[in-house]
């Protein structure tokens, strides 16, 4: 029996998780780390604790399945996208906190570009819309402000990563500095339809070739693990074979390896992505083109819908107003009641992904009323979660021109069946739940599995697919498109609200 470790670092915690052949987990292990908040819209990582959290899982998951080197067949990678990490060549130690994903303090230099008419030129040759979101900005943004970094990088002494380029650096000791077509794409910097860093995008943001990384495919043996990254573990000269952002290795987890099969993953934000095949489909709805993965030469394409909220609005009434003490008890808490009394909650704490892109909108809460409890906020925070999912999935269909027939789920708040019967009536068709809700950590052990021959193709991962429940509408369509007018009400008074619009 073969076994692929599965390194699935997140935005609030790093995780390990080791699958057997029949795609069976076998251990794991997971540890949360700091959340840095510097000042408003800025969120930040400490690396060093990425890379120690992720090492720590990595030998617990191990030591628990008691594994020998040789059983353990490669080590995938899927890594929460966009986070910027800039360190040192020659010491590997970082020059500053990582930038993440969620963070909006590059908003006026996105501005400025839009300003620029650049917008079309990044959108045309990326796939993209400018926003903070990206890496691109974060990059140009800590190199102008900084002190010293501009003049670092140019003397060759930097290097600039997502995450997955960070671990392989760590794991490899340096010896390799790569990063995959699906994390590339998602940079600003990359071209979907060259593959290839553009020098006119780069030249926009005043970024130097110098400081990026190799750009690799998502499934191929990039390197083995060094004697002193993960030294006395079983861990030692093992290969590492598969890369991904976590979104593309969901719906790689999830099969959707035909174009038309969409999946929405409900983790920190929400994440819905369409296989579109060898076709870079553009959008005329404000939703992304997207690398889905390069295999073997070939480049297959996606469109995407990024919710920036969505698990992490359960986390904030769990921590910032206490209403819960555990994540988990969310559910029960809203099933105290039968609806949400007319209460509307849009968790724009970081502004509006898809498809509004609006960096200054904030969150907002409707229809308060002395009969409002913390059930009817719990419901509304979980319906909030939903209402965002559809209003891209609908932009979704409009651009693929195809009417989605069930969408497939994952992430920790799939495992709600409130939130997820609730989805499905929105949404009107089926929502299907798999058998394994882990599968980004799973995407990655089938991308590092293709390279090593655990898996011959994915005509065999196909055929192994399975569901632990479907749930299918139960409410009519009249009610619940009454519901979501609300909800659009709700999200007008949102839009633009920092900026005063």
């Amino acid at each position: 029996m073969s076994y692929i470790l599965a390194l699935d670092q997140g935005t609030t915690s790093s995780r390990a998780i080791l699958f057997d052949e029949q795609s069976q987990i076998v251990a794991s292990a997971q540890r949360e780390f700091e959340q840095i908040f510097p000042q408003a819209g800025w969120v930040e990582h400490d690396p060093n604790e990425i890379w120690s959290s992720q090492c720590q899982v990595a030998i617990e998951a191990v030591t628990a399945a008691r594994l020998a080197p040789e059983d353990i067949a490669a080590i995938g990678i899927s890594n929460q996208r966009e986070t910027v990490i800039l360190w040192n060549r020659r010491s590997g130690e970082p020059v500053a906190n990582a930038v993440v994903w969620q963070d909006r303090r590059s908003a006026a230099i996105c501005d400025e570009l839009r300003a620029r008419g650049l917008e079309p030129l990044f959108q045309e040759k990326t796939g993209l819309v400018i926003d903070p979101y990206f890496s691109g900005t974060k990059i140009k943004w800590l190199l102008d402000n900084i002190d010293g970094l501009r003049q670092r990088t140019e003397r060759g002494e930097l290097a600039f990563g997502t995450v997955d380029a960070w671990l392989v650096w760590k794991l490899t000791e340096g010896q390799r500095y790569v990063t995959d077509a699906a994390n590339a794409s998602r940079t600003l910097l990359f071209n979907i339809h060259t593959g290839d860093w553009d020098d006119e995008l780069l030249a926009a943001l005043d970024v130097p070739r110098s400081m990026l990384p190799e750009v690799i495919s998502n499934s191929e043996v990039v390197a083995h693990v060094s004697a002193q990254a993960l030294a006395g573990t079983a861990l030692f000269d093992r290969p590492i074979a598969g890369l991904a952002g976590d979104q593309q290795a969901a719906l790689f987890g999830q099969r959707c390896f035909a174009p038309g099969l969409a999946k929405n993953t409900y983790g920190t934000g929400c994440f819905l992505l369409m296989n579109t095949g060898r076709t870079a489909q553009p959008s005329q709805n404000k939703l992304l083109t997207t690398v889905g993965w390069r295999l073997g030469g070939a480049t297959e394409y996606a469109l995407e819908g990024s919710v920036f909220v969505g698990g992490a609005v359960v986390q904030w009434l769990r921590d910032g107003l206490g209403l819960v003490r555990d994540a988990a008890e969310i559910e029960a808490l809203a099933a105290n009641v039968n609806d949400n009394g007319g209460v509307y909650l849009v968790p724009a704490f970081a502004g509006l992904g898809a498809p509004h892109w609006d960096p200054y909108a904030r969150g907002a809460l409707m229809g308060i009323t002395r009969g409002t409890t913390a059930a009817h906020l719990a419901r509304a925070a979980l319906e909030a979660i939903a209402f965002q999912s559809c209003d891209v999935l609908k932009a979704m269909e409009r651009d693929a021109g195809l009417p989605l027939q069930e969408l497939r789920v994952d992430g920790g708040a799939s495992r709600n069946d409130l939130l997820m019967q609730f989805q499905a009536d929105l949404l009107q068709v089926p929502v299907v739940r798999p058998a394994i809700v882990e599968t980004t950590a799973l995407g990655a052990t089938y991308l590092a599995g293709l390279a090593v021959g655990v898996w011959k193709d994915q005509a065999q991962i196909a055929a192994s697919q399975s569901h632990e429940r479907r749930f299918y509408p139960q409410r009519p369509q009249d009610e619940m498109q009454g519901l979501h007018e609300h909800w659009q009400r709700a999200v007008q008074r949102a839009v633009g609200w920092e900026r005063g619009a």
